[in-house]
């Protein structure tokens, strides 16, 4: 076999259709076209995204509800109050994302948490959280309970 004696394989490729070559041709005329406007002229027809002159999809979307900004870097803390660990843990008990999950304060043990001030706490806790606000970490070390805080990075978490 030589390179002349190449050819595609049989009903692979269709032979070209050529249209404005008369009436006999079946594609005589206007050559499939139509009549006259923009779309009939050579060179003519619409560049992409151009909707007659209305405001294009793609500039409208991101003032359209719920297609705002998104910010990828975003990290969502799930907050727990000291009233609510103080209603269901008891003295000297160990508060951690798990614990957490298990009590129903959040919902999956992988999620970020932030401990916030809000309510009193007499009895002492181990809290291990992500973040904690000031007055929740005086809070919780004033009633005789310590602090650790658990590492995190962005990324690998459940965000939104």
């Amino acid at each position: 076999m030589k390179l002349h004696d190449l050819q595609p394989a049989e009903g692979s490729t269709k032979r070209k259709r050529r249209v404005g070559r008369g009436p006999s041709a079946g594609q005589g005329k206007t050559a499939g076209r139509g009549t006259k406007g923009q779309n009939a002229r050579s060179g003519g027809g619409v560049r992409p995204y151009f909707e007659g002159g209305q405001l294009p999809l793609v500039r409208k979307l991101p003032f359209v509800r719920g297609y705002s900004f998104f910010n990828p870097y975003h990290v969502d803390f799930k907050p727990v109050n000291l009233d609510q660990l103080a209603e269901r843990f008891d003295a000297d008990a160990e508060v951690s994302p798990e614990t957490l999950t298990e009590v129903g304060l959040v919902k999956h043990a992988k999620d970020l948490v932030v401990v916030l001030g809000r309510g009193e706490i007499d009895c002492p806790l181990t809290v291990k959280a992500h973040r904690i606000s000031k007055s929740a970490r005086a809070k919780i070390e004033a009633a005789g309970g310590s602090v650790e805080l658990l590492p995190w990075q962005r990324g690998g978490y459940r965000t939104r």
